[in-house]
């Protein structure tokens, strides 16, 4: 008698959740604007913040990619200073300034340091094809590319027999070699920079620009330090030495041993700075987030906001279906119909309504990542947590605005209903 009773109690509340489904449907159908802007406003919602969450998801993949390609774990870098106070600019007039010269003395061999990295720098024009361009030039050592992460998708990279000959070789930026020769491969083609002739003998590979080096790089061409010496810049002027050290530990050590060097090379004076990258990019990144929360915060507040909405869609959609089947809600409760039944019937058909709409958006916002997955490091995954907290913000809004059309059926009276 108890299995004969547990089956037929299963067997209704089946029945009964069908009927709800139908129920829905049909409500829905017959109604079909109303339901339409309901609907739409639930996908959005859900839509949004599915997109939202991976998204960010992607942006801080890419960005985190990209901090890490920019090589500045225990590096610093030798710049020239600007002179603040007119004493200073008196004091630095008498230096030289930066110099190639000053690598014998700076660029001194210790066991702490792994790479001292010199770079000179000009904006000049090209001319390549007939057409002419402004471009960055920069004199760079042979390990540059292989110590800041500049790898090489086309040809070769400058290697130490360039800067031993001098060589009027260049490698092109990505942007650049987009932007001149477009999909062609320019490895072994001319240009002519600042009246010099060079020759291309490789293009680096696309990357993520977070830096001032990462951009002059790509929309530019590096050739031998020691040709842009000789060809280009009669003062031989420095734009910076990057040091990368072995050991961040020493980056203190280090930083003032560069110091005193310099000093050393210009007569006593302090005209540069020693700029610690590592603590730069880590402050950068630290922005990033901040700002990302606050992108967080403004954009789930849209999605939520747009949810909200659509919740109150859901109100106003079972409000109008229970004036329109009041008698049906009469007929069943003279037929033996309980009022929790009635009760749930109604909050049911209303998680239906936001259920049907959270699958729209699900469906939307899955095809959206997929189509814009190619454009993240390591594509666009839908975020679970998101996907969770759009539906179960869907679904509590459905049941909290159904509460009272659903509380409005089950009090009515037989009588009342059937009048």
């Amino acid at each position: 008698m108890s299995n004969a009773t547990t089956s037929t109690s299963r067997g209704f509340t089946f029945g009964m959740f069908w009927e709800v489904i139908r129920t829905g449907i049909v409500e829905l159908w017959a109604h079909k604007v109303r339901s339409l802007l309901t609907l739409t406003l639930l996908m959005l919602g859900v839509f949004a913040l599915v997109v939202m969450t991976s998204v960010l998801d992607g942006l801080m993949d890419k960005i985190s990619t990209g901090f890490a390609g920019m090589s500045w774990d225990g590096t610093v870098r030798i710049a020239q200073k600007t002179p603040e106070t007119g004493e200073e600019r008196k004091r630095f007039a008498m230096s030289p300034g930066l110099r190639y010269e000053d690598l014998g003395r700076i660029a001194s061999q210790n066991p702490k340091v792994l790479a001292f990295l010199p770079r000179a720098q000009k904006n000049v024009p090209v001319r390549i094809t007939g057409d002419t361009e402004r471009i960055f030039v920069s004199g760079v050592t042979a390990d540059y590319a292989q110590m800041m992460n500049r790898p090489i998708s086309i040809g070769r990279g400058l290697t130490e027999d360039d800067q031993r000959r001098r060589s009027t070789v260049a490698v092109v930026g990505a942007t650049l070699a987009s932007k001149l020769f477009g999909g062609a491969d320019p490895v072994g083609r001319d240009l002519v920079a600042d009246g010099v002739p060079f020759r291309i003998v490789g293009v680096q590979a696309p990357g993520m620009i977070f830096s001032d080096e990462n951009y002059f790089d790509a929309n530019g061409i590096l050739i031998p330090l020691e040709t842009y010496i000789d060809r280009m810049d009669p003062a031989h002027k420095l734009a910076q030495v990057t040091v990368k050290l072995r050991n961040q530990a020493d980056m203190g050590e280090i930083s003032a041993m560069l110091l005193g060097r310099v000093r050393q090379a210009h007569h006593g004076i302090e005209d540069v700075e020693v700029v610690d990258l590592d603590a730069e990019a880590a402050k950068s990144y630290q922005n990033f987030l901040e700002q990302m929360r606050g992108w967080k915060v403004v954009l789930l507040s849209l999605a939520g906001t747009v949810l909200l909405v659509g919740g109150v869609g859901v109100l106003s959609v079972m409000l109008i279906s229970f004036s329109d089947r009041r008698f049906e809600i009469g007929l069943r409760k003279a037929l033996g119909a309980s009022d929790e039944e009635i009760f749930i019937q109604f909050l049911l058909e209303a998680v239906v309504l936001a259920a049907i709409g959270a699958a729209l958006g699900t469906v939307s916002g899955a095809i959206l990542c997929q189509a814009l997955s190619a454009s993240f490091p390591y594509g666009l995954v839908i975020n679970p947590m998101g996907l969770l907290t759009a539906w179960l913000v869907a679904l509590v809004l459905a049941v909290v605005f159904g509460l009272y059309p659903a509380f409005r059926a089950m009090r009515l009276s037989p009588m009342e209903a059937m009048r």
